[in-house]
């Protein structure tokens, strides 16, 4: 009996972990999350705070890369506390729903926008950075986006159009 325990126990993991997964997923592909400009990164980076919303924290911190590298992708940032806003990288607004299937597998698990992103602080959560809200939680996350490099792959696969392209 003993030698079924520990198997039974990772499978019930796996499938809870997997089950959230799938939810947090489900989030993403609703693009439900804000970003917020928090400093200057190194050159070719970009600062941002990432909040996304879910019922388990830790499945947040994963959310949050793929919600950063949409976010500067598809709608930028505003200025704020002495942060200068920034544009998106795509000026087309139906770019995403145009080339589907190049972002399907772009922000896909483990997919392309990886390259371009990392936790800042280990993925610490602050405690002003998770909110209760109702059944869930919002969770801010600081994110560093290789900026410089997403846009010249971008450009390089055909998706934007270079700075050099004019208006």
């Amino acid at each position: 009996m003993k030698h079924f325990i520990l198997p039974l126990c990772l499978i019930f993991t796996f499938l809870s972990f997997s089950q959230a997964r799938k939810k947090a997923n489900k989030d993403t592909k609703n693009w439900r999350y804000e970003i917020e400009g928090v400093g200057q990164g190194s050159m070719g980076t970009y600062l941002v705070k990432s909040w996304q919303y879910s019922k388990k924290p830790r499945i947040a911190l994963e959310q949050s890369k793929k919600n950063a590298v949409h976010g500067i992708i598809f709608k930028g940032y505003p200025s704020s506390k002495g942060v200068i806003g920034q544009p998106p990288l795509a000026r087309n607004p139906i770019l995403d729903e145009q080339q589907k299937v190049f972002f399907d597998n772009f922000f896909a698990n483990n997919g392309q926008y990886m390259k371009y992103v990392n936790l800042t602080a280990d993925g610490t959560i602050l405690p002003g950075d998770r909110i209760k809200i109702g059944r869930e939680y919002k969770i801010g996350v600081v994110v560093s986006v290789r900026v410089a490099a997403l846009r010249k792959d971008l450009e390089q696969a055909g998706i934007i159009k270079g700075l050099s392209n004019g208006f």
